[in-house]
């Protein structure tokens, strides 16, 4: 069931309705439940059994954990949940991946190995719910929360259905404290999420999908080489669009939940206006980053093991990251080159700081310099900003070609190294393409250090209306079938 489909809005207003009778609080998440498990089973109904096993053994895995005092049985606990859950997600997900790769190693070594080919269906969302699984029991294993008692809720914390299939993947501390009491929401709370879901559904009907997709899927589905225009446009659409999909699900889910009385974290801060990669991190896709980085990153090492370990921790994260969002050697090009971006900055900044050190007298000049961040003069954050964004678009080449040929073909493109490439775009998208890059990158800048609630606050009521109402009318007059959110693929 998709946010953007007339279903869903039936689907949300019986949900509600249900929500706000007059009846018991824990009828209530018994039927946020059902609705969660239901809006599940709209893609495909038996996979809510692998939904059901996670929380099952995850509840049990982490009481018990928390509950041992023996080293080795809360080490096989936690070893347990790991199988349980990273098996689902590996078979599932990268169980064709494997194979293909197994192969091609095969064939290297002489082999010739034909097996049948796997028709394994992925489960929408498996990732996230994963991801989200697994941050309760880890917790548990550190001990850093006390174990959830009620099957009830820890099966709501996993199957809340704003945010069950694309995130943001919350955290233990996050979401489960909201079940215990009755949640209440105010009027003006209820309208603020109705708000923020006609303009998640906003950006994904009109702008992902309305504007911006054609030109994305023309440049990455050209078998040609292009001009450097029509490449660079091509990539900025996608750029665009996997920001106003993914941030536009995020953005609805947050509506959702507020308008059920619920608190969900942000998962973007205007990344297309970072200062540089550590800042972009901070900004995109943030509770997968901060999930890699508490649950991973750290764990390795993190920065505490001095900097040849710190780089190598950095790269494993980052290469962990690209594996994460799909089974493509691609995706792992992704994360390898968001990882070299990183130690680059952070060969800078090493270097910034040296300076300043051997230099006090520069040190109040260096460090701002250093951090990159807002207190640097504006011309040169704009043009380390502007910077960021095109090296973070020669990223997003990897991250949507369907094979290395197809990526390398569109850079080549994109830095005029093919001569005579191919003019793909009509003149309309052009336009379209350009018109809403630029008012995406303004937005980001002036938004970079607020959020659109404080925006509404400040904003007069009829302004607030009349942009609602466009919004509205755009949504009706863009939605089609409603294609489905990019994140859910993985």
């Amino acid at each position: 069931m998709l946010f953007n489909s007339y279903v869903f809005i039936l689907f949300l207003g019986l949900a509600l309705a249900i929500h706000y009778l007059p009846v018991s609080w824990k009828a209530k998440k018994a039927n946020l439940l059902l609705a969660g498990y239901l809006f599940y089973a709209m893609w495909n109904p038996p996979f809510v059994l692998l939904l059901w096993l996670s929380t099952v053994v995850d509840f049990i895995a982490g009481k018990q954990m928390y509950q041992a005092e023996n080293p080795a049985k809360r080490k096989a606990l936690l070893a347990a949940s790991l199988g349980v859950n990273l098996g689902m997600l590996g078979f599932f997900k990268y169980g064709g991946f494997l194979l293909d790769n197994f192969v091609l190693l095969a064939s290297a070594a002489g082999i010739d190995f034909h097996p049948a080919a796997p028709d394994i269906i992925l489960p929408v969302g498996i990732s996230f719910y994963t991801f989200q699984t697994l941050s309760y029991t880890l917790d548990m294993y550190r001990k850093k929360h006390a174990p959830e008692r009620s099957l009830l809720d820890f099966s709501l914390y996993v199957s809340f259905f704003p945010q069950l299939v694309a995130g943001p993947i919350v955290r233990t501390g996050d979401l489960l404290p909201q079940f215990k009491s009755p949640r209440q929401t105010t009027p003006a709370q209820f309208m603020q999420g109705s708000l923020l879901l006609t303009l998640g559904l906003f950006m994904k009907v009109v702008l992902a999908d309305g504007l911006l997709s054609g030109p994305a899927d023309q440049a990455f589905g050209a078998p040609m080489a292009l001009n450097i225009i029509d490449a660079w446009l091509g990539v900025l659409a996608f750029s665009g669009q996997i920001f106003f999909d993914f941030a536009g699900y995020t953005t609805c889910a947050i509506g959702i939940a507020a308008m059920l009385g619920f608190s969900l974290p942000d998962n973007f801060r205007y990344p297309y206006a970072a200062v540089g990669f550590s800042d972009f991190w901070r900004r995109w896709h943030i509770s997968l980053s901060t999930w890699l980085r508490d649950y991973l990153y750290i764990p390795l090492g993190g920065n505490r093991a001095g900097k040849v370990r710190t780089y190598i921790n950095l790269m494993i994260t980052m290469l962990v990251g690209g594996l994460w969002h799909g089974a493509s050697w691609t995706f792992v090009a992704w994360g390898g080159l968001h990882g070299f971006y990183l130690w680059a900055e952070k060969w800078v900044v090493s270097r910034q700081e040296s300076r300043a050190r051997a230099e006090p007298a520069m040190q109040p000049v260096i460090i701002e310099k250093a951090a990159l961040p807002l207190r640097s003069p504006k011309a040169r954050t704009l043009a380390l900003a502007l910077l960021t964004f095109l090296l973070v678009n020669v990223t997003w080449v990897f991250f949507r070609a369907q094979d290395f040929a197809t990526a390398w073909r569109l850079l080549a493109s994109m830095f005029g190294l093919v001569p005579d490439g191919a003019a793909l775009l009509p003149t309309i998208d052009m336009i379209k393409v350009s018109v809403v890059t630029v008012g995406l990158l303004l937005c980001h800048f002036l938004m970079r250090n607020t959020t659109v609630s404080a925006l509404v606050q400040q904003s007069r009521w009829w302004t607030v209306g009349i942009a609602w109402g466009l919004m509205l009318v755009a949504i009706i007059i863009s939605q089609k079938s409603g294609g489905s959110f990019i994140y859910f693929q993985f």
